[in-house]
C-alpha cells in the first residue's frame, strides 16, 4: 500500500515566486549525501502495510546511492530508561512498549527482514524521536566523519520521527530532502500534512524517481 502523497499547487507556487524555482536542491554530490532510514523495525513495519510498501523505494534509493559512492545510514529506536513522564504520557502499558520498540541486538539485525544492509554502511541507535537531536543519536558525528551535507529522510512514522529528523537535520546545516513515497505515516492525511511542513520550511520534497535522477546526473 502507498500513499496518495500531494502537495498543494499553491506551495509549488510559493516557492517558485520566492527563489525562482520550484526545489531548492537541484542537484547533489552523491559522496556527501546520506539516505536516513529511520526505524524501519518489525514493530513499525509488521502491522502497516503503508510502511511495508516504502520498502522496496528504500531499497532502490540505497542501492542507486551506494553505486554512486554515497552512504546508507540505518537509524533504529534504542532501548531507553522509562521515565516518570513517559508514564504520565502513554500510562505503564504503552510506555514500556515504546521503550523496548527497537529490539534489541546488532541494529543490522534489528531491521525489517525485506532490506539487507551492507557491512560499510552506518548504523545508529535514537533516544529521542529526531535520528540528529543533539546528544540523543551518534548519526550527525558518523556523517560529519564522511563529509556529508546532505540528507534523503526515509522510513517511519513520516509525522513523528522522520520529521523531526528532517527539521533538527535543517537546523544542524544540512540539506535537506523528504523521499515523498518512501516515508509511511498510518494515514493519507498525516503523511501529507509532514510533506507541506517540510516543503514549506525545512527542504525539499520529491518522489523517489525524482531523487535517483538527481544521484544519478550529478
Amino acid at each position: 500500500m502507498r500513499h496518495e502523497w500531494f502537495i498543494e499547487p499553491r506551495e509549488y507556487a510559493r516557492q517558485e515566486q520566492r527563489r525562482g524555482r520550484r526545489f531548492a536542491f537541484t542537484s547533489l554530490v552523491p559522496a556527501r549525501t546520506a539516505l536516513v532510514v529511520v526505524d524501519m523495525v518489525p514493530f513499525f513495519v509488521t502491522e502497516s502495510p503503508y510502511c511495508q510498501g516504502v520498502v522496496p523505494n528504500i531499497n532502490r534509493l540505497a542501492e542507486v546511492l551506494r553505486g554512486a559512492g554515497g552512504t546508507v545510514a540505518w537509524v533504529v529506536p534504542a532501548t531507553t530508561e522509562r521515565t516518570a513522564i513517559d508514564e504520565e504520557f502513554y500510562g505503564p502499558e504503552v510506555a514500556e512498549v515504546f521503550r523496548t520498540s527497537g529490539g534489541t541486538g546488532p541494529v543490522p539485525e534489528r531491521l525489517w527482514s525485506g532490506f539487507a544492509p551492507h557491512e560499510d554502511d552506518l548504523f545508529a541507535e535514537k533516544s529521542a524521536a529526531s535520528a540528529f537531536f543533539p546528544g540523543r543519536c551518534d548519526l550527525p558525528e558518523l556523517l560529519a566523519r564522511k563529509g556529508i551535507d546532505t540528507v534523503v529522510i526515509t522510513g517511519t512514522v513520516t509525522n513523528v520521527c522522520c520529521e523531526s529528523s528532517a527539521r533538527d537535520a535543517k537546523t544542524l546545516g544540512y540539506r535537506v530532502i523528504m523521499a515523498a513515497d518512501a516515508n509511511a505515516a498510518r494515514r493519507d492525511q498525516d503523511h501529507n500534512a509532514t510533506l507541506h511542513t517540510v516543503y514549506r520550511t525545512f527542504g525539499d520534497v520529491r518522489p523517489t524517481d525524482e531523487i535517483v535522477e538527481l544521484i544519478l546526473r550529478s
